[in-house]
């Protein structure tokens, strides 16, 4: 963050001071958030954080199977959003394009070219 340190200071400190805030044992223990950190930075796919946050977490203690784990549940969220995002305002979006089909096959003539 050098060039946000030599910009504006003031925001680079307080991005670190959220970070630390974070960053530490709580409810939840340091290698855990690390864990999210992982899963979360594949999502954002943020190759830097993915590295930091996977280096942070071995440091903390986890092992390769539980970062593997991680990321496979960043994966899974981001295929089922896939699926989800479809469903908007309580419709999916593939039965509005087969309804607009089956509506076609219907045309006598206005939509043929």
């Amino acid at each position: 963050m050098s060039f946000l340190n030599e910009m504006l200071p003031e925001t680079a400190e307080a991005f670190g001071q959220m970070r630390n805030s974070i960053f530490k044992d709580s409810f939840l223990d340091i290698k855990t958030k690390e864990l999210i950190a992982v899963a979360s930075s594949v999502l954002m796919r943020c190759q830097f954080c993915v590295d930091v946050h996977s280096q942070r977490a071995i440091a903390s203690g986890a092992t390769k199977e539980e970062i593997a784990e991680a990321i496979s549940v960043a994966m899974f969220v981001a295929a089922g959003s896939q699926i989800g995002w479809t469903n908007i305002y309580g419709e999916n979006v593939y039965d509005k394009i087969f309804e607009k089909d089956k509506e076609d096959e219907d045309c006598c003539c206005c939509c043929e070219d």
